[in-house]
Order: structure tokens, then sequence, then C-alpha cells
């Protein structure tokens, strides 16, 4: 059951509280039954407005409505951590949209009447048709039953957005249909399938009640293209005015990167462009797909807005919602707020590590540190419990090892799986260092300096011992397989195995010498005994190995080469893979939008000009370029 909790307090005076004296009931324009948008998203709204009541009014009549129930007491579950709201409110504003094309055609019923497949399957068998808007935007149509008439308009980027339409001189017989899409393929919108994949169904609908009104969705949703279609019959003079208005972070930014070089400039605005569209009331993936916030991708973009703006509101939102939705046996969630528990990736417990050593890098926040310290502890001795004979870790019934795009083995023993482990370890025991040398035991207990030493000297022995065992396993005939069985070698196995410093000093600058040859090769496709390409969002740890080695400039023409094919072909975002023909493929995807840290963090390095803007001034950023610290000593 839905429940509310509210509070109005003026002047330290409680004047409304939520109490069973409030009353109740379903508004019954919105269709209670009713399919999921995608298998992350919540459901597609069917609504007919003719069922709006003006509840709003001050001389409403409530007498019919029920008495409210208690659905869970305060004090008890869920009640028991409300917190004020860590990051700022969306900022909400009208946007311009571009007429692209306009359709005509019959209406083309479909089993169960389904809103996303009805308009997909009318829109493909529909006709180009004109369509002109008045001076101040409306569009007349005159339809008989069963026919439809659509109009399609470009943003021109992803927003996550909700389109919405004013109407006048409607029957009461019309259904208004509101879609949303990314892409365009082979001159033909994309309109997604929801049998495949994600399940997407990104359409909403609402039957219009006679005369004017106001048709706009409740929840937010996002993408590139809007499709409005109107099934008729129509009344006499009917006309539609199409509206959006997109959602917006209040993004600040104090760093900003302005690169002579035209064409490294154009791919720092589209990386730009990627975050900001996927920075919503925290860091999101794909705004049109999923608006789902992952805690793997939250690690780029927590990079990108550091590179960006002092802000890490949402960098800490990420990690300390991690914590709070831990399983019982100390894994975390892999999407927050509510996990999808098909989704749980493990190794995003690695990266959370990562995100907060990242955060304690940028900020030197103590307090969060020691608030999360458990969960660190007990997510970390949960993974010691999946250690095998061979000293290498297995995965966990029902959860996936890694998610990633490229073609690598996930047999078992993985070596992608276990040096995320091991770099999980090393940041582990850097993250306790700070915790208690640097402080010299400051608001710790002697036991608890103690027991944290130890935990230290544990995860340090933990991280010893995997590493040997990763070499022994991993390392063959001078590449670094993803299986014992050598199925693949990868990039990224090869990255992870550079940045925990597993790989000897003689051997580094081959390894680093196929990463960057394997990157600028532009065919992407996978051949038996060619190292994996791996996807765009993997190519954060590429470059940060390469990056740490001083390969900067093998970096800069890697991002030239590989992001400046969307810069060159017009796209305005970041794609999640480097072809996105897949179903629900997205081409807008913020963990493929990384080069903006990476190109200012070598800008700064080098002293580019223009660029002395872009210097990570945070305490801690220069440590955050340089190898780990933990790593040196290990890999010695």
């Amino acid at each position: 059951a839905a429940g509310l909790l509210v509070a109005l307090v003026v002047d330290g005076q409680a004047l409304l509280v939520t109490t069973e004296a409030w009353h109740v009931r379903r508004d019954l324009s919105f269709a209670a039954l009713v399919p999921r948008v995608s298998i992350y998203g919540s459901g597609v709204e069917e609504r007919d407005l003719a069922r709006v009541e003006d509840w709003t009014s001050p001389d409403y009549d409530d007498s019919a409505w029920s008495a409210a129930r208690v659905v869970a007491a305060v004090g008890g579950p869920p009640w028991t951590a409300l917190a004020p709201r860590a990051v700022p409110l969306l900022r909400e504003r009208p946007a311009a949209m571009v007429l692209l094309e306009a359709r005509l055609g019959p209406y083309v019923q479909v089993a169960g009447d389904d809103a996303h497949l009805a308009l997909r399957a009318s829109w493909q068998a529909a006709m180009p048709a004109a369509a002109a808007a008045s001076e101040d935007g409306w569009y007349t149509a005159a339809l008989k039953e069963g026919e439809a008439t659509y109009w399609l308009f470009d943003l021109g980027q992803d927003y996550a957005c909700q389109g919405w339409a004013e109407v006048r001189q409607a029957a009461g017989t019309e259904r208004l249909s509101i879609s949303y899409a990314e892409k365009i393929r082979d001159n033909e919108l994309v309109i997604s399938d929801p049998e495949t994949y994600c399940r997407v169904r990104m359409t909403d609908r609402f039957r219009l009640r006679p005369g004017v009104q106001t048709a706009e969705p409740f929840a937010v949703r996002g993408g590139r293209y809007l499709l409005f279609m109107v099934e008729g019959p129509t009344g006499a003079g009917f006309a539609l005015r199409p509206r959006v208005t997109v959602s917006e972070y209040p993004l600040e930014i104090t760093r900003p990167l302005e690169l002579a070089d035209s064409e490294l400039a154009a791919i720092v605005t589209l990386c730009e462009t990627t975050f900001r569209a996927c920075l919503q009331d925290g860091f999101v993936d794909s705004t049109w797909r999923e608006s789902s916030q992952w805690v793997g991708d939250a690690l780029p973009q927590a990079l990108i807005m550091a590179a960006m703006s002092d802000d890490v509101r949402p960098l800490r939102q990420v990690i300390e919602m991690a914590a709070v939705g831990a399983y019982a046996d100390g894994v975390l969630p892999s999407v927050l707020p509510g996990e999808v528990h098909a989704y749980t990736i493990v190794d995003y417990n690695f990266m959370w590590v990562e995100l907060l050593a990242l955060y304690q890098r940028l900020t030197g926040d103590h307090s969060v540190l020691d608030a999360l310290w458990p969960a660190l502890a007990a997510m970390l001795a949960r993974f010691h419990e999946d250690v095998n004979e061979d000293g290498l870790i297995m995965s966990q019934a029902g959860r996936r090892l890694f998610l990633d795009w490229a073609p690598v083995s996930r047999r078992e023993p993985n070596a992608i799986y276990n040096l995320h482990y091991l770099l999980a370890l090393q940041e582990a025991a850097w993250l306790g260092r700070q915790r208690g040398d640097d402080r010299k035991g400051a608001g710790l207990a002697t036991d608890e300096v103690v027991a944290l030493h130890d935990q230290i000297a544990q995860w340090q022995e933990r991280a010893e011992a995997l590493q040997a065992a990763i070499r022994r396993s991993f390392w063959q005939e001078g590449r670094w397989v993803d299986d014992g069985e050598g199925t693949t070698f990868s990039q990224l196995a090869a990255a992870l195995a550079l940045l925990t410093g597993t790989v000897r000093a003689e051997e580094a600058d081959p390894l680093l010498d196929a990463i960057v040859a394997r990157s600028l090769d532009p065919d992407d496709e996978p051949a038996r005994g060619r190292m994996v390409l791996a996807s765009p969002f993997m190519h954060h740890y590429l470059f940060e190995a390469l990056r740490r080695h001083g390969r900067n400039g093998e970096v800069v023409e890697i991002v030239r080469r590989r992001w400046g094919r969307w810069t060159r072909a017009g796209y305005p975002t970041a794609w999640e893979n480097w072809s996105v023909d897949f179903p629900d493929g997205s081409q807008c995807h913020a963990f493929a939008a990384h080069p903006r840290y990476h190109l200012a963090e070598i800008a700064r390095q080098e002293g580019w000009p223009g660029a002395a803007e872009a210097a990570t001034t945070n305490p801690g950023a220069a440590e955050a370029s340089t190898p780990n610290p933990v790593s040196k000593v290990i890999g010695s």
C-alpha cells in the first residue's frame, strides 16, 4: 500500500500533520492495472480525463472519501532513517521542439489495447502528411473513427522531461498518446519493442474529455524524440498544442574546460551534455530507458562532476543510499533507491569502495567514513566467504559478476571479477589508514584503533594472497586472460592488473602498447586471438592505467578517434556501446562520458592553454591521479 507522511512546521509549531483524521480516495482517472514502462521504471499512465475531480478547490465536498488508515506507524519501518533532502530540487523549464515529421493513417488495434504497442503499430502503418502549426503553436486535426494522426518532435538531445499538451474543442471521443524515443536509425524512428531486453514501453495515453483541457502526465520520463498521437474521431474544430517541460539539476560549473583544439572541445561538449542529461535527483545512467541510479555508473559520473564543480552532494547520496539498502548478508544493492534483484551486480560493490575513496580524497570528511565503516567491513567480509581452494573468489548464487557490453568471458574463476575485488581491498586498506593513521586515532578509542589496524592488516594480507592467486591463474604467455582456460583476453583485465600493481615492471609497457593498439584499431568486432576491446564504459579503467604510466598523449588520441566518431557524425551525447543497434541500446549514457574527467586531468597536468580553471583543487585530488599507494606496496 502507498503511504504519505506530511508535517508542516511554521516557527517551530506543527500546523499540519498526517493523522487518521485525513481522508483518502484513489484517483479514478488513472487506470489501476497498467504495464510497467520498463523493467526498472514505474507504470504506464492510462488516464480518463473525464473522471478527473476538482478536489483541490476549497469548496470540494470530500464527504464520500474514506478515512485514512495507518500503513506504517511513525517510528517504525520505513520511517526509521528519515533525513532532509541532500540534493537540490530540479529546475523545470519549457523547452523548444522542432517538428520532424507528421503522419496520418489507420489506428491499428492490438491485443489488450496496449497503448505503446498500438502507437508503435499505428505509426509504422501511417503515411507522411502535411502539418502546419498556427503562429502560436496549435495543430488542427479532423479525424474519423479508426484514424490517427501524429506529430514527431526533436528536442535536439536527451532530457529528463514531460511531454504534455493543451487541447481545445475536444468531443470527448479522442485519445491522446505521448511517447518518448531516443534514436532514429535509417531515417526511421526507433520505437522500442517491449518484448526485448529492458521491456521498454515509454508511452502514456489520455482519454480526453469534452472541451478545453490540459493533458499532462504525473511522472517524469526521458528521451530526445517526442511523438504525439491523436486517435479519432475528433470534435469539430479540434486543436492541440504540444508542449514539453524539461527537468535539470542546478549544476554550477566552477571548473570550465575550454580547449583550443576544436575536435577535443567538441568531445568535451558531448560529454558535458551527456552528463547533464543524466544528472537528476542523483546520478542516473540513461535518462530514456531507465532513469535508474546504478552504483557502478556513479563512479565516472562523480569523477566528471568533480572535474566540473565543487558539488559532491550526489556522490555522497549514492554512497549513503547503497549502504542503507545493503542486503542482510552485507552485499550492497546495484540499483538505487530500490534494488532490482535480478540486477544485483556484485562488482558494483567494489566500485562503491572506489566511490567512498573518491569522496574521502575530495573532501577529507572523516565523519562519512566513520558512519559507513560498518557497511564497508561487512561487505568485504561477505566476499571473503567466496574464496575457493585456489585463493580466488567465485560468484554468488543468483547474482551477476559484472556488467559490461564487451564480449569477455564470464567463466569462473574470472580475472576481471577477481582483479576488481583486489582493487577494492587495496582501496579499503588505504581508507583504513586515512581513518586511523592520518588522524592519529583522533575520535577513536584505543581498542578501536587497535581493531582498525588489525582490519587493515587483514585486508592487506588478503590482497597479497589474492594477487598471487590471480597471477598464477590468469597471467598466461604474456597475456592477462579472462578465465583459466584462456577463452578471451581483454583490455579490461590488463588495465585492472596494471592498476592493482599485479603487473611486473618489465611487463607494463608491452601491455600498455597492446591496450593502445586495440583501442586505436577502428575495427570493433571481436575475433579469435585478438584482445577484446573494452566498452566505452570500461575505457575509464584503461585511461586510468595509461595516465598512471605517463601515457597521456595516447589517452587523448584514443578519445579523439573513438569519441570523435560521435561528434563527427553530429550526435549530441555519448552512447553506451560502440554500436547501439541492439534492442533498446541507448545513445545517451553517462558512464561513457568520462573523457570529460580524463581530459581535464591531462589538461591540468600538462598545462594546456585555456585549461587553467580545470584544475581539481580539492584535497587529495593530486593523489587520485597517481598510482594507488596501496597497490605500489602490494605490487612490489
